[in-house]
């Protein structure tokens, strides 16, 4: 096994307590699919690296998560390094996770001759469980992290915390995990949050396959699913996978309902790259795998009948004057028309979504416009068609001067009359008027007769 990080820290689970997935209070004895044991066999080193993708490759772009054995936190790690997503990345995020002594070893792992990445955490020290407010403030003060993936990281512990709280009958505040405490969850989890927000892509998951059975706790044998991994799944489609398995464990449900935008069986889309995460458990009815897909959906490539893209962007720290600029830049780039229009983010945060219509040919230069001049991050793009009105040129003669006006008129409708900003603007200050009086001059100038001078 090759290591490629040491860091700070995880609790090594008992002889055949092998799985790393149980952010939750129980304990279990891993009778599923997911995680390390000592007793699990390494296939051999890790398969060669793919082209490392870049940070934001998935930004305007769809991964989807193939969840067809279920999910796991380590398993979703795995899957983004196969995909490409850099290694260094998710080293360098948890070097300031205060957690304790740590290796990160990523593997090979064969299932039904798909050659996949596996991950293990071993501990090089001995680490105590932490409550969800210990794990909370960690997350915080991890100066290592970007503000992104603390954010998902934070979202995903508070998931599993709302819905341990629900299962033990406490309060969030009060609720001590024993197995989120251990260092291979809390790695896990977080390693998930910076590959994540590494990509910057939308997160599509297919239906979950849910184990039946019981599984081993601290406090005795629970169903499976165990409990607070199906409150963390308030929402998200499921479906008998027909094995006593546990095939979704907690981590895996808490990131799923933290990241996900939506649910699908296969969404469409073009794929463009493939990874696999393995379990170390094999399964006799399917690969242990969880398959990550990154493509293109409503971008040019993905649609190219579309003549329209339009773009938006959700930004909560920004002020409106750096707003109406960036607006004004993505018009110069080619936007046929920007607006920003007021809303809600998370946490309450009151916000704009910026948004601009543009030709697809020009949907490259508009992105980079509105990127450069906001602190999004991405932005989405999606199709749009549009009809226009026959549209021409023309001028008016007014007492203000000649002010150009554009008419759409000739298809049967109302004729619209619009004058030109720029020269109704002008032609307000060089006479000290309102800028609507050179409006009204205008439009009743044409309806006089006045076009054409």
């Amino acid at each position: 096994m090759a290591p490629y990080y040491h860091g700070s820290g995880h609790t090594e689970p008992p002889e055949g307590q092998g799985a790393h997935e149980h952010s939750h209070e129980h304990g279990h004895s891993h009778e599923h699919g997911h995680g390390h044991s000592h007793d699990a066999v390494d296939d051999g080193p890790a398969p060669p690296h793919p082209e490392p993708l870049e940070r934001g490759a998935g930004t305007g772009k769809l991964l989807f998560l193939d969840a067809f054995s279920g999910i796991a936190g380590d398993m979703l790690v795995s899957a983004l390094l196969d995909l490409g997503v850099p290694e260094q990345a998710i080293g360098d995020g948890l070097a300031g996770l205060a957690v304790g002594d740590y290796e990160l070893r990523i593997v090979r792992r064969t299932r039904s001759s798909i050659a996949a990445r596996g991950l293990d955490v071993v501990e090089t020290a001995a680490q105590p469980s932490r409550d969800y407010a210990a794990i909370r403030t960690m997350l915080e003060q991890a100066s290592s992290l970007s503000e992104g993936a603390r954010d998902i990281a934070l979202r995903a512990f508070a998931v599993l915390a709302e819905a341990e709280a629900r299962v033990h009958g406490t309060t969030v505040e009060r609720v001590h995990f024993h197995e989120v405490g251990a260092v291979d969850s809390i790695v896990d989890i977080t390693a998930a949050a910076i590959a994540l927000d590494f990509l910057d892509a939308e997160v599509v998951c297919s239906p979950l396959p849910i184990g039946r059975g019981f599984v081993k706790s601290q406090h005795g044998r629970i169903p499976s699913p165990a409990p607070a991994t199906l409150l963390c799944l308030d929402g998200v489609p499921t479906l008998d996978a027909g094995i006593d398995r546990e095939l979704v464990t907690p981590t895996g449900a808490c990131l799923v309902k933290a990241v996900a935008s939506g649910f699908a069986r296969w969404p469409t889309m073009r794929p463009l790259r493939t990874g696999f995460g393995a379990g170390v458990m094999r399964l006799h009815d399917r690969p242990n795998v969880l398959r990550a897909v990154l493509g293109e959906t409503a971008g040019a490539a993905a649609h190219p009948d579309s003549s329209h893209v339009v773009l938006e962007a959700n930004v909560d720290d920004m002020t409106g004057e750096v707003a109406a600029w960036a607006l004004e830049r993505a018009t110069e780039a080619g936007a046929l028309d920007a607006w920003s229009t007021p809303i809600g983010m998370k946490k309450g945060r009151p916000a704009l979504m910026l948004s601009a219509l543009a030709r697809r040919a020009d949907l490259d230069a508009v992105a980079k416009a509105l990127l450069s001049e906001t602190t999004s991050l991405g932005l989405r793009v999606r199709d749009a068609s549009r009809i226009e009105r026959a549209r021409r040129m023309t001028e008016v003669q007014t007492e203000y001067g000649v002010i150009a006006v554009k008419v759409a008129d000739g298809d049967g409708l109302p004729v619209n009359v619009a004058p030109e900003y720029e020269a109704c603007r002008e032609a307000a200050e060089a006479h000290g008027v309102p800028v609507k009086q050179v409006y009204a001059a205008a439009v009743a100038a044409y309806a006089a007769g006045g076009a054409g001078v």
